[in-house]
Order: C-alpha cells, then sequence, then structure tokens
C-alpha cells in the first residue's frame, strides 16, 4: 500500500524550524549565562586577589606607621640628650667663670668704690654700688675693660647719694663676660 502524507509539508517545517529556533534561543541563554557566570567568577577572584593584596597593604602601613612614630620617639629622646649635653658642655665651659669674675672683681674693684649688688643674667653681669667719686666709677669701668674675662662696661646710671651722712655716687654698670682673652691678646696689652 502507498502511504501518501497528506499533512502540509511546510508546516512541519515550520515547527521544525520553530522547534530548532527554542533550541538555538535556549542554548544562548545558556551559553550567555555560563559567560556570564564565568566573567563574575573571574573578577571576583580579581577584586579577592586585589583585597588580600590590600590587606597586605595595610599590614605594612601599620607595621610602617609603628616604626615612624618609635623612630619619632627616638629622635625626639636624641634630641632631648643632645640638649642635655649642650647644657652640660656649658656648665663644663663656664663652670669656673663665676670664681673667676668674682676674683677680678677682688682684684679690679678701686678703693673708694663699694658693691652693693653683683647679678647675672646670661651673659650680662649687672653691678650697683657706692663710690667716694664718680672719677673712681670710671677707675672701675676702665679697670673692669682690662680684665680678661669682663667686656664692655657701660654706665646705665650715676647719682649723688647720701650713706652714713656721707655724700657718695650711686651707680649702676653692665658689664658682659667672656672667656679669657688668647696669649697674643694679652702679651699685646701687656
Amino acid at each position: 500500500m502507498i502511504r501518501i502524507n497528506l499533512l502540509p509539508h511546510r508546516e512541519l517545517k515550520r515547527r521544525e524550524r520553530r522547534q530548532q529556533f527554542y533550541v538555538v534561543s535556549a542554548a544562548m541563554v545558556v551559553a550567555g549565562l555560563l559567560a556570564a557566570l564565568v566573567v563574575h567568577t573571574v573578577i571576583a577572584g580579581y577584586v579577592e586577589r586585589q583585597e588580600r593584596r590590600n590587606d597586605i597593604f595595610k599590614a605594612e602601613i601599620t607595621k610602617l606607621d609603628t616604626q615612624i612614630d618609635e623612630i619619632k620617639r627616638l629622635r625626639e629622646q636624641i634630641d632631648a640628650l643632645l640638649a642635655r649635653k649642650q647644657v652640660i658642655e656649658s656648665l663644663q665651659t663656664t663652670r669656673a667663670q663665676a670664681v673667676n669674675v668674682m676674683n677680678e672683681f677682688a682684684r679690679r674693684v678701686p678703693d673708694g668704690v663699694y658693691l652693693r649688688s653683683i647679678k647675672q643674667t646670661g651673659p650680662k653681669i649687672a653691678l650697683l654700688g657706692y663710690s667716694q667719686s664718680n672719677s673712681r666709677v670710671s677707675a672701675l669701668m676702665r679697670s673692669l675693660d682690662e680684665s680678661p674675662f669682663l667686656a664692655n662696661p657701660g654706665l646705665v646710671e650715676i647719682k649723688a647719694a647720701s650713706v652714713n651722712k656721707r655724700r657718695v655716687s650711686d651707680f649702676a654698670l653692665n658689664i658682659g663676660t667672656e672667656g679669657p682673652k688668647a696669649e697674643g691678646d694679652q702679651g699685646a696689652r701687656k
């Protein structure tokens, strides 16, 4: 017997094409989802690696910050020690200065001049005293200027006063201190 297909062949092809379209569309959707999943996984891996690197950097930065703080603390200690050392050195170089200055005053104050106050502020010394005359104050200034430990005597004030019913000159004098002058300077003065 002969079989005759009464169904239209176009409709069969259309169904096959439609079915083929659905299969291809589903395959494309699945392929797109797989591609998106792969891209997401790769990007998530990059992000995770970068976050690990950032964590390592943060840990190193924290270590460096603590080291920087310690370096700052050590520098402050070094500066404090250097300041102490300078103070000690300055005290060492000037430890005999007070003795030398007082010795110079004892040697160089002429007769008729009486010191009532000696006050040192840094390298400056302020003298207050009485003298029998103004010429004795000028003799004191000349004598102090010749001292190797004293320099630049300057008269601040001189006025007439009365002490124990005697007429005297009340004076104020400023003097600078310095180290002993070099041998060449002393030899030239002698």
